[in-house]
């Protein structure tokens, strides 16, 4: 039991300061200067291969639906 008690002590006080501290170190990190770019570029990651839909640049509606119906 006295092991217990020695790790429920430690994590109590030291282990609870060194997450406290972990997590301030993290979010520094993360609003560092410089770092907008590297997180733009990633966000964006995912549509850097996309191509464009067909039909998105004339700007007409084609079809059955192409007047708009007005909500009863």
């Amino acid at each position: 039991m006295e092991t217990y008690t020695w790790l429920r002590a430690f994590a109590d006080s030291w282990h609870l300061l060194f997450m406290f501290c972990f997590f301030i170190g993290v979010f520094i990190y993360i609003l560092r200067p410089g770092a907008s770019k590297v997180h733009d570029e990633t966000a964006n990651m995912i549509f850097r291969n996309d191509d464009k839909p067909e039909g998105d640049d004339t700007g007409t509606r084609k079809g059955r639906h192409s007047e708009p119906k007005e909500a009863r």
